[in-house]
C-alpha cells in the first residue's frame, strides 16, 4: 500500500463470489464480520460470545475515572470492539433462505423455519444476535463482466422459485442454458422500451437525458428497461423495489449491474434528502400507491427538485382516474406539461412538472390551502424512522438556497460545485485527495480485478469524492451517508450522484451479494460507542 494512504480503508470484493472462488476476504479490522451483516446476514441466530479471561466475565469493562469524585466508573465495551470476544456464525433459519433482508423482511420467530413477510418498512429485530445469509442452492457462480451483463446474469445466482415461475409469461427476459438473457428492444411497455422512451423525448424537448437529467429515481423495480436505455444517455436511475415485488426482480437489477435498492413506499419518508432527483418515474403505475391522501404524492414532490419532472404512465383501464391524478398535482401547484395516449404501449403518459419558485403556488387558497404548508420546523431532509405527512414544503425562496438554481449540465455538476454550499474549498480538497488516492493507489496497489468490480458502496460518503473518482471507470457507487453523520447527501446528489441516509447499527436495505465492492473510510470510530 502507498505510504499516503494513511485513510482507513475497507475493500472487499463481493462476499459470496470470493467464497465461490475459494479467494479469502480482505479484512482491515477484526470487527469486519460484524459490519458487514449489514448487508449481507441477518440478526435472527445466535453468537456465542466466550471471553478467553481468566475472570470469568464474559465482556471486557473500561475503566473510567471521574474527576470530580475520584471514583471509578465502569464502562461495558460492546462485543464489537472487545478482542477477546469469539464468535460461532451460525445460518439464518429463515423461509426467504438466501435472499432474507434484515429489517424489510419481518419473521415470524415462532415458526421452526421462520416464515417471513417480504419487503415490509423497517422494524429490525429486538434481538442483537446475528447470522449468516446461505449461498443459493448452486452456490454463487462467476460474475458475467459489465457491460455483458446489462444483457445475460447466470440464472443460479438469483434462482428462486417465484422468479422462475414469472419468466414463463413476460417477454422481456428469457433463460438460455445456464443464464437468463434480456433482449434488447423488449421490455414490459409494449412495442419496445426505446419507442417508449423516444416517445417522451417527443413530448417534453427539454428534458435533455445527460446533461440537464441526470439524476432519476424510478419507482418500482421491473425489468430495469427504462434505466439501461437512460445509462446509454449517462443518466443515473435509481430502481425503488417496492413490497410488491415476490419475484425479487430488484436483485436481478442489481446482478445486471444497475442501481437498486428496496425500500416500501409505506408510510414513512423515503431515505432521501429533499429535492434530490432531476426526474421521478413510475412506469405502468398502480394508482393505489397515490391512495393515502395524497400521502405518495407529496412524498414525491418532497424528493423532486425545484423544476424537475414526475412522468406518470397508466395503462387504459386506468383512465378514468387520470382527472383524479391531475387535481391532486394541480393541488401542490405542479404543471400539466404533457399528456398524450400512446396506442402503440397501450399507455397514457402524463408528465407533471415541479415549480421552479414559490410564486407559482400564490394562487394557492390563503385561508385553508390543501394540502396545507409544512411546519417550519419539518425538515425535508429529515427522513429516518420518519412518517409520511399530509403536508406541502415550500419551495425556496431566498437567492442562494438550495433548490433556487438548477445544476450545471453534466458532466460539469461533478466538479463545479454550488453556490449554496458555503465552503467549496473543501469540497475542491476532498475531490483532488480521492482523485490522487483512486489512481495511485486503489487502481494499482490494491490487488484489485477492477474489471469485476461494478457495484460499489461507500459506507461513509461524505462529499461523494471517492465516488466521483469511480466516474471515469464506468462504476456506480451508492454513497451512504450515516444518519448520526454531518448532513452531506445533499451535495452528492448536487454533483450527479445517487446515495442514501442510514444508520449502520441497522441492517442495510439490499440483497445479499449486491456489491462488488465495500468501501469505508472514518466510520468506525463514530459508531464504536454506540
Amino acid at each position: 500500500m502507498n505510504a499516503n494512504t494513511r485513510r482507513l480503508i475497507l475493500l472487499a470484493q463481493r462476499t459470496y463470489r470470493f467464497w465461490a472462488k475459494g479467494i479469502a476476504l480482505i479484512a482491515l479490522l477484526g470487527f469486519l464480520y460484524l459490519f458487514l451483516w449489514s448487508i449481507s446476514s441477518s440478526s435472527l441466530a445466535s453468537v456465542d460470545q466466550k471471553s478467553k479471561s481468566r475472570d470469568g466475565q464474559e465482556s471486557k469493562t473500561l475503566k473510567i475515572e471521574d474527576s470530580g469524585s475520584g471514583s471509578v466508573k465502569k464502562k461495558k465495551l460492546g462485543p464489537m470492539f472487545d478482542p477477546n470476544v469469539e464468535y460461532n456464525w451460525g445460518t439464518c433459519s429463515v423461509s426467504a433462505k438466501h435472499n432474507y433482508i434484515p429489517c424489510l423482511d419481518v419473521v415470524n420467530t415462532t415458526t421452526e423455519l421462520g416464515m417471513v413477510r417480504r419487503h415490509r418498512e423497517r422494524k429490525c429485530p429486538d434481538s442483537a444476535t446475528m447470522c449468516l445469509v446461505e449461498l443459493p442452492a448452486m452456490g454463487y457462480g462467476s460474475l458475467v463482466q459489465w457491460p455483458e451483463s446489462k444483457w445475460k446474469v447466470l440464472y443460479s445466482n438469483v434462482e428462486h422459485q417465484e422468479l422462475d415461475s414469472f419468466i414463463k409469461n413476460v417477454t422481456w427476459v428469457e433463460k438460455s442454458g445456464e443464464y437468463l438473457t434480456f433482449p434488447r428492444n423488449q421490455s414490459q411497455f409494449k412495442g419496445g422500451i426505446f419507442h417508449y422512451v423516444d416517445s417522451i423525448d417527443q413530448m417534453v424537448l427539454d428534458f435533455e437525458w445527460g446533461e440537464k437529467i441526470r439524476v432519476v429515481l424510478d419507482i418500482g423495480c421491473t425489468d430495469s428497461s427504462f434505466g439501461a436505455v437512460l445509462l446509454d444517455k449517462d443518466v443515473l436511475t435509481l430502481s425503488l423495489g417496492l413490497n410488491d415485488d415476490p419475484v425479487d426482480l430488484a436483485q436481478v437489477a442489481l446482478e445486471r449491474g444497475f442501481p437498486a435498492i428496496v425500500s416500501p413506499l409505506g408510510t414513512r419518508r423515503l431515505p432521501f434528502p429533499g429535492s434530490a432527483f432531476d426526474a421521478i418515474h413510475c412506469g405502468k403505475c398502480s394508482m393505489q400507491r397515490f391512495s393515502n391522501r395524497g400521502n405518495l404524492l407529496l412524498e414525491m414532490n418532497r424528493i423532486l427538485r425545484p423544476g424537475g419532472y414526475f412522468i406518470l404512465s397508466l395503462g387504459h383501464d386506468f383512465i378514468n382516474q387520470v382527472e383524479a391524478v391531475s387535481t391532486l398535482a394541480a393541488s401542490i401547484c405542479w404543471d400539466t406539461v404533457a399528456h398524450d395516449s400512446v396506442g402503440i404501449h397501450e399507455l397514457d403518459v402524463i408528465i407533471f412538472q415541479k415549480p421552479r419558485s414559490k410564486d407559482k403556488c400564490k394562487s394557492r387558497g390563503k385561508k385553508n390551502p390543501r394540502p396545507p404548508p409544512c411546519e417550519e420546523d419539518d425538515r425535508p431532509d429529515t427522513t429516518w424512522y420518519t412518517q409520511m405527512k399530509t403536508c406541502l414544503h415550500a419551495i425556496p425562496a431566498v437567492t442562494g438556497q438550495r433548490g433556487t438554481k438548477w445544476p450545471k449540465e453534466w458532466p460539469m455538476r461533478l466538479e463545479i460545485f454550488p453556490e449554496w454550499f458555503g465552503n467549496k474549498e473543501i469540497l475542491v480538497t476532498d475531490s483532488m485527495h480521492w482523485k490522487i488516492l483512486v489512481e495511485k493507489s486503489y487502481l494499482t496497489e490494491m490487488g484489485i480485478n477492477w474489471l469485476y468490480v461494478h457495484n460499489v458502496m461507500d459506507l461513509s460518503a461524505t462529499y461523494g469524492g471517492f465516488a466521483a473518482a469511480l466516474v471515469p471507470h464506468k462504476a456506480w457507487v451508492m454513497n451512504v451517508v450515516p444518519v448520526h453523520a454531518s448532513d452531506t447527501l445533499p451535495i452528492i446528489f448536487e454533483r450527479g450522484l445517487v446515495g442514501i441516509y442510514h444508520d449502520w447499527c441497522e441492517a442495510f436495505g439490499t440483497y445479499p451479494r449486491s456489491y462488488d465492492l465495500i468501501h469505508v473510510d472514518h466510520l468506525f470510530s463514530s459508531v464504536e460507542n454506540r
